[in-house]
C-alpha cells in the first residue's frame, strides 16, 4: 500500500476494482484545513478521464504495470500477435485492446504494451509513424485562395487527409493520436 504522497504522473492506481492511470496531480495545502491531492485519472480500459481528490496521507492501492517493447508480427483473425523483444515470447492481443492503434501498425513495428498480471491493458505507439500512400486521386490545379486537401489511403488501409500535391507512392509522416498529416518524408 502506498500513500497519496507517492502519486506521480504515470502511476497506475487500483480504485474500486478498476485500473486508473494518473495523468496530472497537484498537492494542495490551503491556508485553512488539511492538505489534499487533486488528480486527473484516465481509466486504463475505457479511456474515460475523471477528476478525483484525495486527502493527504490517505492509503491508496497502486497496481504494478509492466511496460515493455513488443514487435508486431501479424494479424490472426480479429486478434493481433506480438513478440516480446527480450524473451521472444509471443502474446495475442484482442482487437478491442489494440483499438485505433491498428490503423497505424505495420508488421515488424515496435510498440509499447502495458501488462498487468500478464494481461495486456493497452498498446502505445510512437507519436508519429511514416506510411506510404497506396491510393489517392491526382491533384487538380486551379485558382484557390487556400490550400486544399484530399483523401488518401495509407498502407494499413486507413484514410487520411493530405494536401493536393501528394501522389500515390509518396511517404508521409502521420500523427498516431489523431491521424493527421504531419509532412512529406524524403528518402
Amino acid at each position: 500500500m502506498a500513500t497519496t504522497n507517492d502519486i506521480k504522473n504515470g502511476t497506475v492506481l487500483n480504485l474500486d476494482g478498476q485500473l486508473w492511470n494518473v495523468i496530472e496531480f497537484q498537492h494542495v495545502k490551503p491556508g485553512k484545513g488539511g492538505a489534499f491531492v487533486r488528480t486527473k485519472l484516465r481509466n486504463v480500459l475505457s479511456g474515460k478521464v475523471v477528476d478525483r481528490t484525495f486527502n493527504a496521507g490517505t492509503k491508496i492501492d497502486t497496481a504494478t504495470v509492466d511496460r515493455r517493447d513488443f514487435q508486431y508480427l501479424y494479424k490472426d483473425g480479429a486478434d493481433f500477435v506480438f513478440m516480446d523483444t527480450d524473451t521472444y515470447d509471443q502474446i495475442t492481443v484482442t482487437n478491442e485492446t489494440v483499438g485505433d492503434a491498428a490503423n497505424f501498425m505495420l508488421e515488424n513495428q515496435t510498440v509499447l504494451i502495458a501488462l498487468h498480471d500478464g494481461s495486456p491493458l493497452y498498446v502505445e505507439l510512437p507519436p508519429s509513424v511514416v506510411m506510404e500512400i497506396t491510393y489517392t486521386e491526382p491533384g487538380l490545379q486551379g485558382d484557390r485562395s487556400s490550400a486544399g486537401t484530399k483523401p488518401a489511403t495509407i498502407e494499413t488501409g486507413y484514410e487520411i487527409q493530405v494536401p493536393l500535391f501528394l501522389e500515390t507512392g509518396t511517404k508521409v509522416k502521420v500523427d498516431t493520436r489523431d491521424g493527421s498529416y504531419l509532412g512529406r518524408v524524403n528518402d
